[in-house]
């Protein structure tokens, strides 16, 4: 059985979760943890390197013991460490930390107070009003804690986009690789480049379609055929993903591609204008339909074999795949107004990037050299600032000291440039975490919430906006604070933050690690209606993780962005003449300055000790 990067991560996530509820050392916790990251954002295959006899490269955070373990998970799927834990607790209990405001303790509580292993004995557990008669819980807690556990009972398991690609990717390329394949293509959410993918669609052209179902159904990673017929199977794999895999003839590809593409509701709309012209339009191909002589209907095929000619037949141009959610793109492209989508290409340097210096893995030369081959001309380095106690944050003698870094850096790097930059932390009240005097030697500054998530809608609306106030703030980050399938975003009103970005000359950032994935979709097609630059970042915090710009490119094409709309598709020149002008802007007459906020929190400080 093949054993993937995101397998490995999942054993150390698991193990992690499991060490956490036996209040384990926080910082052996925490090993394993950013193991889990450092393996999930690998691009290179660990399991097939192993494979080949070749030792594993030196990976951030992976010392002897660690890499023990990655080859015991691939040798075994688990390791001695885990299957201890499991006998201590039951493995199903880590479910249980999915669940919003059920922490480590206190599933330590729930399971030793009231045997709860699972999200089903949760549920119970709080329907029966066990769970609010416990210390610390409560009636509203008990009442959350059965909203969330019943959500999470209900809805199907959905893969991340960069978790399912190492599943897709590879099976695609197996079936490629058999007698008879022709083309090739993951089609579906996957295509779409949704951020999180429920089930795998794989089109194949073949001539003998048996032999692609052979091949399939011979797949190491097959769990579970659930139907196989001449051309079409469907199985589940060891990782809980269902694929279904289809056949089609070379001249019904193009046809078949735009169906299994989706999204329906789009298919339903481009069959509805085939309709009105006279066609039928289905995963074959498109036909025109004649009655002869006796009534009957007779079908021509007259497109098919190409996406655009399926396009073509409807008086459509070419619509991207990622477009295809039926919002607003048909009718955009019968107006011939469809954007030129970004493409990767496009993206000349980084604006958020991380090094050792807090909590990234590498040192600032390792970091541009990185960027480099990943085709940028800079690179910004933005670490944590000094409110981020776990991460390390840089205070502002710690910065000085990095400014200078860069500095003698630059002067001999050939081919990349490093930008002096923070993600400095939005505080509760909208003052940023680090003096005035301090951002202004920085070339660019993006601001950050991490704290205070649960905020009411209006404070945390006006926070980000005090923030803002700010000459200094170029980008604000990851604008929704969500990590996808774990925490929501903070709510807050998004139209006023891009209107208010707008109005003082602030991009909004595209965060593109797979697990934030932020802004999204809705809120980049916002921003470019409101005429606000996003600027896609991916927040790397080691050297293999600039890779996850492509998921940030996709999603900013589910955006509908172009390269006009992107900040960092401008040359280093412009964009530095872009962020002067930038800090050159005051705060809004009225406006309260990070000063002011201060002394405005000290006066209120001050009333109540009166």
């Amino acid at each position: 059985m093949a054993v993937h990067n995101a397998d490995i991560a999942r054993v150390f996530e698991e193990i992690a979760d499991l060490l956490e509820i036996q209040e384990a050392n926080p910082f052996r916790v925490r090993a394993y943890r950013n193991a889990a990251r450092t393996v999930g954002d690998v691009r290179i295959d660990l399991a097939q390197t192993i494979a080949a006899g070749r030792p594993l490269p030196k990976l951030p955070g992976i010392g002897e013991d660690l890499d023990e373990k990655i080859h015991e998970i691939v040798a075994t799927g688990t390791t001695a460490l885990l299957e201890r834990l499991h006998k201590e607790l039951p493995p199903t209990i880590t479910a249980l930390l999915r669940i919003p405001g059920l922490g480590p303790k206190r599933v330590r509580m729930l399971h030793r107070e009231l045997k709860i292993r699972t999200l089903e004995e949760l549920a119970r557990a709080a329907r029966a009003g066990r769970i609010g008669a416990l210390k610390g819980f409560g009636a509203k807690t008990e009442a959350g804690i059965l909203e969330a556990a019943e959500a999470h009972l209900t809805k199907k398991q959905r893969f991340k986009l960069a978790v399912a690609a190492q599943y897709a990717e590879p099976l695609a390329a197996y079936l490629a690789g058999g007698r008879g394949a022709g083309e090739v293509v993951v089609c579906g959410s996957f295509r779409r480049m949704k951020e999180t993918v429920g089930d795998i669609d794989i089109l194949v052209t073949s001539a003998t379609p048996a032999a692609v179902m052979a091949r399939f159904a011979k797949y190491p990673e097959v769990r579970e055929t659930i139907a196989r017929g001449e051309t079409r199977a469907s199985a589940v794999l060891a990782c809980g993903l269902q694929v279904d895999v289809r056949v089609v003839p070379a001249e019904s590809f193009g046809a078949a591609l735009h169906y299994f593409t989706g999204s329906k509701a789009h298919n339903i709309a481009v069959r509805r204008l085939g309709q009105a012209k006279g066609l039928k339009i289905n995963e074959y191909g498109v036909f025109k339909v004649a009655k002869g002589a006796h009534g009957k209907g007779r079908e021509k095929r007259i497109a098919g074999e190409t996406e655009a000619s399926v396009f073509a037949s409807v008086g459509l141009p070419f619509i991207a795949p990622e477009l295809r959610e039926d919002s607003g793109e048909i009718e955009a492209a019968r107006r011939g107004e469809l954007p030129k989508l970004v493409e990767l290409g496009d993206l000349r340097g980084d604006l958020h990037a991380h090094t050792k210096a807090t909590d990234g893995k590498n040192t600032l030369e390792e970091m541009a050299l990185a960027a480099k081959k990943a085709g940028l001309d800079y690179l910004a380095i933005t670490e944590h600032s000094r409110r981020m106690t776990v991460a390390h944050g840089l205070d502002p003698q710690r910065l000085a000291g990095q400014i200078e870094e860069i500095d003698r850096l630059n002067e001999r790097l050939v081919g990349i440039t490093l930008l002096k930059g923070i993600e400095v932390d939005i505080l509760e009240d909208g003052a940023l975490d680090l003096p005035d005097a301090t951002l202004a030697k920085l070339d660019l500054v993006v601001g950050a919430v991490h704290s205070k998530f649960g905020l009411p809608r209006a404070r945390q609306t006006e926070r980000i906006l005090a923030a803002m106030e700010s000459p200094y703030l170029s980008i604000l980050a990851h604008p929704g604070g969500r990590l996808i399938g774990e925490r929501e975003a903070y709510d807050v009103d998004m139209l006023k933050i891009v209107r208010k970005a707008r109005a003082r000359g602030i991009a909004l950032e595209l965060n593109a690690h797979p697990e934030r994935l932020d802004l999204t979709d809705v809120h980049c097609r916002m921003a470019k209606e409101e005429g606000v630059l996003v600027a896609i970042n991916s927040d790397a915090h080691s050297v293999n993780e600039f890779d996850n710009l492509r998921f940030g490119v996709g999603q900013a094409r589910r955006g509908w962005l172009d390269k006009a709309d992107v900040l960092n598709t401008r040359p280093l020149a412009e964009l530095r003449a872009g962020l002067a002008r930038r800090q050159t802007r005051q705060p809004a007459a009225g406006a309260k300055t990070r000063h002011a906020v201060k002394r405005t929190r000290g006066a209120r400080r001050a009333g109540a000790a009166r």
